[in-house]
């Protein structure tokens, strides 16, 4: 059972990295959907949805090695993973955010049942992606602070919800590119 002031140390920067998320996600939201693209930068860094989708496969590969790891009580090897997976995350985030302020949000082309199943897979890689931001910097809170008890209570929590992001996020774009 955490002690009480440990509880209190915890609380204030757990509230910290929930705002930022926060934070991080509403901006997303206004660039995606209220900020308009520049027109002058239309042609530029049209390889950007390619490379996002890169950042998240070579995330997701970095996961799944991570848990295998752990699974094998490699801990140094998984910790070495985990921030590769968070690099490529972080990455990703960058490189989306700079894409969509140049170019806008792409609109799925495909019509009929493949539409559906896109937006489904859309939306709920969306909402996931709020959910996994928070999740993610407080499992590393956690574990770079040697708070592995909590760390191991929220990881399996984070784990398949961020493995679901990343992969999503490359599905996403495939079908993107499938029906333009």
């Amino acid at each position: 059972m955490q002690s009480v002031e440990t509880a209190a140390q915890t609380r204030a920067p757990i509230a910290t990295l929930i705002l930022i998320s926060a934070a991080a996600s509403a901006f997303l939201f206004w660039l995606i959907y209220v900020h308009p693209p520049s027109q002058a930068y239309s042609t530029r860094l049209l390889f950007l949805p390619a490379l996002n989708a890169l950042f998240n496969g070579m995330s997701a590969i970095a996961l799944a090695l991570g848990f295998s790891f752990i699974r094998k009580r490699n801990i140094a090897a998984h910790r070495a993973a985990m921030l590769t997976a968070f690099v490529f995350s972080v990455l990703f985030l960058v490189s989306y955010s700079i894409h969509h302020a140049l170019h806008g949000e792409m609109r799925f082309a495909g019509q009929g049942a493949f539409r559906g199943a896109y937006l489904a897979l859309l939306i709920s890689h969306i909402l996931l992606s709020v959910v996994a931001l928070p999740m993610v910097l407080i499992t590393f809170f956690f574990s770079l602070t040697g708070r592995f008890p909590q760390h191991k209570k929220i990881a399996p929590y984070t784990f398949p919800v961020w493995m679901y992001v990343s992969v999503t996020g490359v599905i996403v774009y495939v079908m993107l590119t499938v029906w333009r």
